[in-house]
């Protein structure tokens, strides 16, 4: 066979394509979860229950029933400020595992404003007031990291932990010393009056005739909800979008076309933890009503699983919070059926769907790929210089 021949019936080495929206955001996630749940399933089987009673029941404690639904919205309010928090720190190529501390001087911020203005003036006042400080403190605290990885190289996943326990200590010393009621042993604020508390969404479930109970969901997931919107406008209908895209992409090229990924780095850092900052006001100012220890209970590392699961997308974000919502809510209506699942095996289950969403997200992507271009018969382009 002559060189010519040869060259002419070889096939070319395929490089991996872009699979279309529906794959990326939709089928391989849903594999991936698919996979933590037989997982999870397993471990049920082993502790001698039933796996799918287990899910019905799941299922039946986060959306069954009015006050199901309504905490698992609350809980999922949490998880969309802060999986929107770190996917724009991912778009310009940074992975800001601080949202637990920005979240938590986040708020600090709210709990000021609505201690200095609850008797003042009503809630809807108090709120614009409370978003706008919660949103500062959370940037503030993201901006150190933010500006020693720009001008200095320090690595940005170190530095927002290291800043999650300095929060921590930070408000302690504030809770015990200086914010807690005189002669109160709580390391916690006064409770707001009711110009600092947020109006809750039962008169909203009520007109579907569903009676949210004791659910602490609150005007905050409007809040959640149009930040959702606003991140994607700002991430593919701007050019500062455009410019966090193309950092995180090369920023050796974002610096030849004359975008700096100093500012972008920075810039990037203050909306990322703004957006963890204003999760707070959920918990804060809509449910505990007063400054609390240890309020953000974890969102902040939640939303880094959010993030993953949903691709660093806002509707993506939205749908895998509603999901980690439905995992805090239906597992302790699980824990409460089932007394062999405990509390732990829930958090074991979580971190399945933490595990496979994000360190094995590329688990199935592959075998998905290689068939979806053999049942379409597309393929991506040759490499350069390679013969088509």
């Amino acid at each position: 066979m002559s060189a010519e021949t040869a060259g002419s019936t070889a096939k070319p080495k395929i490089r991996r394509g872009k699979l279309p929206g529906w794959i990326d955001y939709g089928l391989i996630p849903l594999a991936n979860l698919a996979a933590a749940f037989l997982v999870a399933g397993l471990v049920v089987l082993f502790v001698g229950e039933n796996p799918i009673e287990a899910v019905k029941i799941l299922i039946w404690g986060a959306l069954g029933f009015g006050e199901g639904i309504g905490f698992t919205l609350f809980y999922a309010t949490n998880f969309m400020m802060t999986g929107l928090a770190v996917a724009v720190a991912f778009h310009a190529g940074l992975f800001n595992i601080g949202g637990e501390g920005q979240a938590y001087i986040g708020g600090l911020g709210a709990a000021l404003a609505a201690l200095a203005l609850d008797r003042f003036v009503p809630w809807w006042v108090t709120f614009p007031v409370a978003l706008i400080a919660a949103a500062a403190f959370g940037a503030a605290w993201a901006f150190i990291p933010g500006w020693l990885q720009a001008k200095r190289g320090s690595h940005i996943v170190i530095t927002t932990i290291m800043f999650n326990f300095i929060a921590s200590a930070v408000m302690v010393y504030l809770l015990v010393d200086h914010l807690s009621p005189a002669g109160s042993m709580q390391p916690e604020s006064r409770t707001f009056a009711a110009g600092g508390t947020l109006p809750k969404l039962g008169w909203l479930f009520g007109i579907f005739g569903l009676d949210i109970g004791g659910a602490p969901v609150n005007i905050s997931l409007f809040v959640a909800l149009a930040a959702c919107v606003l991140v994607y406008v700002l991430i593919w209908r701007t050019k500062l979008g455009y410019e966090i895209r193309t950092v995180g992409h090369n920023p050796v090229a974002a610096a030849y076309a004359g975008i700096s990924p100093v500012r972008i780095t920075i810039v990037a850092m203050l909306i990322s933890g703004a957006l963890a900052g204003i999760m707070a006001l959920n918990p804060v100012m809509g449910d505990q009503h007063r400054l609390q220890i240890d309020f953000v209970s974890g969102a902040g590392f939640v939303g880094i699983a959010v993030a993953l699961m949903g691709r660093a997308h806002p509707v993506g974000v939205v749908l895998a919070s509603i999901l980690f919502g439905m995992l805090y809510q239906g597992g302790a209506e699980l824990a409460f059926e089932i007394p062999t699942i405990s509390r732990d095996m829930i958090v074991v289950i979580q971190g399945l769907v933490i595990l496979f969403a994000g360190a094995l997200e590329n688990m199935f992507r592959p075998g998905i790929g290689r068939a979806y271009f053999a049942l379409s018969g597309s393929r991506a382009a040759p490499e350069p210089g390679e013969q088509a």
